[in-house]
């Protein structure tokens, strides 16, 4: 049983280890050549639609974890973007990371992943236009921010790597983690008890994964193989993807941090938001 965990940890990290790499080099030779000037003109502009698609883009551009998204935030906000634009940014920076999503499109199925591309995109700008019309605006902070560079991007094989490298470093440790859960979950744990307990059948497990997701601070690059082993032991795809979408987009972490530049108001109608999000998402994968 043992062996059996340890082959499968051994496949999974090595499947992953080929994906993460050539993915993210090659997404990062891409992002040499991104126009990110014209990205933040379109961002600040008057044109809301324009504002919102420039702001998808850059958050799909950005590969941040939903931590390192809030010092972008702030700077956004210092530079007096507009506050509907900026929470379209806040809610889809984590959960469209470009490597983590070809990633699952090669793990999961190409259908899941460009589901779940369109849903959060959709749900992030809707949220972020309803927060903006609500005027929650109000509940900001006065926050000032130093340290923040933005540096240019430059078209290079070696810059692409140097970026892969340190993608590696922050992102690839929870990869191995998830592998090895996934893994124990492949070796020890009965496919007919997590079909009994997790299937299809059991539609309520939707929302309470989608809340349990948010302290769990499961990373997005982390459930993924977890999701893998989970959905061919028999688990439905409905609760898996509820708690991907939670974890990635309202981590705890996120959470403490937000309350230094948002009002509590703002902080909890964000968490519920993400938790509303997810639900939504994990019935529409129910239903797929």
């Amino acid at each position: 049983m043992w062996g059996e965990t340890v082959k499968s940890f051994l496949e999974i990290a090595l499947e992953l280890t080929v994906l993460f790499v050539v993915i993210s080099f090659a997404i990062s030779l891409l992002q040499g050549v991104i126009p990110y000037e014209k990205i933040e003109k379109m961002i600040s502009g008057k044109n809301k639609v324009w504002g919102a698609a420039a702001a998808i883009v850059f958050a799909f551009v950005t590969p941040f974890c939903s931590c390192s998204t809030i010092p972008v935030v702030v700077n956004m906000l210092k530079k007096k973007l507009p506050f509907g634009i900026v929470m379209i940014f806040l809610f889809a920076s984590p959960v469209l990371d470009p490597t983590i999503l070809t990633i699952m499109g090669v793990v999961l199925g190409w259908k899941v992943a460009f589901i779940y591309t369109v849903i959060t995109t959709i749900f992030s700008i809707s949220i972020g236009f309803l927060l903006e019309a609500f005027g929650f605006e109000k509940y900001v902070k006065n926050v000032m921010m130093t340290g923040f560079n933005e540096e240019e991007k430059k078209f290079s094989m070696k810059g692409a790597w140097k970026e892969t490298v340190d993608l590696m470093r922050s992102v690839y440790p929870y990869l191995i983690i998830g592998a090895a859960i996934g893994a124990v979950i492949h070796g020890l744990v009965p496919t007919e008890w997590i079909s009994s307990f997790f299937g299809r059948d059991h539609w309520w497990l939707i929302p309470i994964a989608a809340i349990v997701g948010v302290p769990l601070y499961i990373r997005l690059s982390s459930m993924i193989p977890i999701s893998q082993i989970l959905i061919m032991k028999g688990m439905a795809l409905g609760p898996v993807m509820a708690m991907m979408i939670s974890s990635a987009g309202a981590s705890l972490p996120e959470v403490v941090l937000l309350k230094s530049i948002f009002k509590k108001q703002l902080v909890m109608t964000f968490v519920l938001s993400v938790i509303t999000m997810s639900t939504v998402s994990g019935f529409i994968f129910y239903f797929v």
